[in-house]
């Protein structure tokens, strides 16, 4: 199979992943986004381009199928592929330092999330996290301290779970050996006489 078509396979797979968990998230009301499984995904086999990639064609396609919000965090996206697609690639998310470096992925995209849910949707969404997020209002915090405090809880819980999950499926399926490529070499295409551009 040629690496180009290995590429966009596994790319849409991670995008299928992203809208499908995102779908099961917010139809259950279940308190975390589950919309990153695939860009982490797609972090751990093809690196942070491809990464980005994967989550922005996500939000997309989740913005025109059923969730409006989701367009706007496109960007919480681009900054979870470039992030854990950098840190998947070395040993802060294996092992026993995996909750730190899911906290790595998570307090950028954390920083992110809350702009967005408190600058452009007022601190509601259609997640099951904004009723957290009055919450924690009414106790008397600021409305942005509460977002912040929310999206760092449930960043963290997201990206855990992503990287958990996603380690754990290319580890037991042997993806890499199957469908990973070394992410620098996405861009270009060894050869034996010369190095040319791939795409």
């Amino acid at each position: 199979m040629k690496k180009q078509t290995k590429i966009q396979m596994v790319v849409t797979i991670g995008i299928i992943l992203n809208v499908v968990g995102a779908f099961i998230a917010m139809t259950f009301s279940i308190p975390f986004y589950m919309d990153s499984i695939g860009t982490i995904l797609i972090a751990g086999l093809l690196g942070p381009k491809y990464a980005m990639l994967t989550g922005v064609l996500g939000s997309i396609t989740s913005g025109f199928t059923f969730d409006m919000y989701s367009f706007y965090y496109a960007p919480v996206q681009l900054l979870t592929g470039f992030f854990a697609g950098i840190l998947y690639h070395t040993p802060w998310l294996k092992g026993k330092r995996m909750p730190i470096g899911s906290l790595l992925v998570g307090i950028p995209t954390s920083i992110m999330s809350a702009i967005i849910t408190a600058y452009v949707f007022g601190g509601l969404t259609a997640g099951s996290s904004s009723a957290f997020v009055f919450l924690f209002h009414n106790l008397g915090l600021q409305l942005v301290v509460s977002i912040f405090i929310v999206q760092i809880i449930t960043d963290y819980t997201d990206k855990l779970f992503a990287v958990y999950f996603t380690r754990l499926i290319i580890e037991r399926g042997h993806l890499m050996e199957k469908w990973g490529i070394t992410w620098k070499d996405t861009a270009t295409l060894q050869t034996k006489s010369k190095e040319k551009s791939f795409f």
